[in-house]
């Protein structure tokens, strides 16, 4: 079972623009941070890529589950979880969080091409 976020955490990773997200190695280092835009839906935190690939930090989040987050005032590490083919329900809680935060901007983020790299981040 997965730990769960505070209601503090989760309202600091909410505000935030953006997260940034450094994955970990293999040898437990950490790559290089990179700033992506977070959701938060149903009390977990998400985030997405442009789209799906194995290279970049993408692609070394599917392959290690381990990242480091930081926003504002909160940096913790955290697993990742592949959602790229969850329920319609999910797709859409996710969906609807960044239309919501991100406004028109969200466009290219709510495609079924971005859905399929959804990841959820929890607490480790």
């Amino acid at each position: 079972m997965t730990a769960a976020w505070t209601a503090e955490e989760l309202r600091l990773v909410d505000a935030a623009g953006e997260l940034e997200i450094a994955v970990r190695r293999a040898d437990g280092s950490l790559r290089g941070w990179v700033p992506v835009w977070v959701v938060c839906a149903g009390g977990q935190a998400y985030v997405r890529s442009w789209h799906r690939r194995d290279t970049g930090w993408f692609g070394a989040a599917l392959r290690s589950r381990r990242a480091r987050v930081r926003v504002p005032g909160f940096e913790a590490d955290v697993t990742v979880e592949d959602l790229g083919d969850s329920s319609a329900d999910v797709t859409a809680r996710v969906d609807a969080a960044y239309r919501t935060k991100y406004g028109s901007g969200a466009g290219s983020m709510v495609t079924a091409e971005a859905a399929a790299t959804t990841l959820r981040l929890g607490p480790a």
